[in-house]
């Protein structure tokens, strides 16, 4: 058996035999760091996720024009960054089509990074989140080398492991572009010390290069494999490419967990998929997909937790205003998953995902 970090991130046998191990808390995973108080994929945002506890720190995964790559939650940065503001620019921006919706902004693809280095992230919620807000323009653009350093560095000095769950976003639309997400991904694993040893869940919605990635970095113990599944009746992007008409909630039932299980550790979809909500807004009840992904082998995640009222079932708002941060509520819902049986869990606000789970 490989040895078990802190973070329960190991794994039993090789290949497609091996088992991942259930962690002994469920994890609590930064989403995009810390959203919630930090503007998202920031070195800030994921100093505010490890300093309030969080286990694993998210960055997504998009390449620049010269193929390295950075955190963005999207290839198109117009929300996330100050990019209409600067004139130099006004050219780049462009309609492009990713996985079947049509976008139009600035994409990282067209930046080099040296040109992307000059701009800064903003909140993308703008003022639903005015501590975030609060620091627009302050913060560059990341790379994943940049990101693995910084978090190298916070685990050093705190004497704990923190993992990484990097998603590898889009890569049959970046593939048509000329960019091997793969290839680029697995170059930057193999050159860094601090992502061949630390905990590390590698995410996609798509299937083909999860499966893909599985052969590249299988053998190191301390990397597993998340399916994400997105919303009925969506398909992932590569099996629409393929010709395929397997469905994310196809994916979801017991013979589609038995296959997802070959070549994944973990199935996250999104939280409402695990217990829906009814036309009133409040939760409902939970069916057997958590029971049947562990019977399959799969260890269970789901996301995202967010503390505004905006995002919450209605059971556990309150009277504060849609907008208006609800750390009880939200540390509520969250226990509500938990009871589930979840073993993990993507919040924009891991303080309050920390408080739901140590309790």
């Amino acid at each position: 058996m490989a040895g078990t970090t802190a973070l329960g991130v190991s794994l039993m046998g090789g290949g497609a035999s091996r088992a991942a191990v259930r962690p002994v808390k469920p994890l609590v995973l930064g989403h995009r760091g810390c959203p919630a108080r930090r503007p998202e994929h920031t070195l800030a945002s994921y100093a505010k996720a490890i300093v309030d506890g969080a286990d694993f720190i998210e960055p997504d995964l998009v390449p620049t024009k010269d193929g390295v790559l950075v955190a963005r939650h999207e290839p198109n940065i117009a929300e996330t960054t100050d990019v209409a503001a600067h004139k130099e620019f006004a050219a780049r921006q462009t309609t492009k089509t990713v996985d079947g919706e049509e976008q139009t902004g600035w994409f990282t693809q067209d930046f080099t990074l040296a040109e992307l280095k000059t701009l800064r992230a903003k909140e993308r919620l703008g003022a639903m989140r005015p501590e975030s807000m609060g620091y627009d323009g302050q913060f560059q653009i990341v790379t994943l080398e940049e990101i693995a350093d910084f978090v190298a560095a916070e685990a050093a000095a705190r004497g704990r492991e923190i993992g990484l769950i990097p998603e590898i976003k889009h890569s049959t639309f970046f593939s048509a572009a000329g960019f091997n997400m793969e290839k680029l991904f697995a170059a930057r694993v193999a050159a860094s010390t601090y992502l061949r040893r630390a905990p590390m869940i590698v995410q996609s919605f798509e299937t083909a290069n999860l499966k893909l990635l599985r052969g590249m970095l299988g053998d190191i113990p301390s990397v597993q494999f998340m399916q994400l599944i997105d919303e009925d009746p969506k398909i992932p992007a590569d099996v629409v490419k393929a010709g395929g008409t397997t469905s994310y909630a196809e994916m979801m039932k017991p013979e589609g967990l038995e296959k997802i299980a070959a070549y994944a550790d973990w199935i996250a979809p999104w939280t409402r998929q695990i217990i829906p909500v009814g036309e009133d807004g409040k939760i409902g009840s939970a069916g057997e997909f958590v029971a049947d992904a562990h019977r399959a082998g799969l260890l269970v995640g789901c996301y995202t937790f967010r503390p505004e009222n905006h995002f919450l079932a209605a059971d556990y708002r309150n009277e504060a205003g849609d907008g208006a941060r609800n750390p009880d509520g939200c540390v509520a819902e969250i226990r509500r998953y938990l009871a589930e049986g979840i073993d993990g869990f993507f919040t924009d606000d891991p303080a309050l995902g920390r408080k739901a789970v140590d309790v």
